[in-house]
């Protein structure tokens, strides 16, 4: 379990670009179990839609990848410096399942399935209760920046 400071110790982002508020679990090297409230607070409703808010698919999977990357540092038993840079390097499969919306707490799965040349390969599913929000295969890299 992680909570929202030891989140942000491992996480560059922040407002209002942090979506990971909780780590319910952790298996180093194999999946991570986290959470993001979605709020009609966000600053992306007002424009997404001003009639019917909807959280963005981009974003969704923009916190599933804030999760992997929980799960990258944990699995290397690393803690990024300022100057380690996690970047998505493919998404694949990508399905959108039904729409998120203020009140619903969205469950990020990530699984990885494999690590090789400092590219890592996740499963990525994002669920509301039980029901499947979006799915993905997720790639990403980090990378030493000057």
């Amino acid at each position: 379990m992680m909570d929202i400071h030891q989140i942000l110790k491992q996480l560059p982002h922040r407002y209002p670009f942090l979506l990971v508020d909780r780590v319910l679990d952790i298996e180093k090297g194999v999946r991570i179990r986290a959470l993001k409230n979605v709020t009609i607070n966000e600053p992306f409703f007002t424009g997404h839609f001003p009639h019917r808010p909807v959280m963005p698919g981009v974003l969704m999977l923009e916190a599933l990848a804030q999760a992997a990357a929980l799960l990258a540092f944990d699995t290397l038993g690393e803690t990024p410096d300022d100057n380690t840079v996690y970047y998505f390097a493919g998404i694949d499969g990508a399905r959108f399942k039904r729409p998120v919306e203020p009140g619903d707490q969205l469950t990020l799965e990530v699984e990885l399935l494999r690590m090789k040349s400092g590219v890592f390969k996740f499963k990525a599913i994002a669920k509301v209760g039980e029901e499947l929000a979006v799915e993905a295969e997720l790639m990403c890299t980090m990378r030493k920046i000057a």
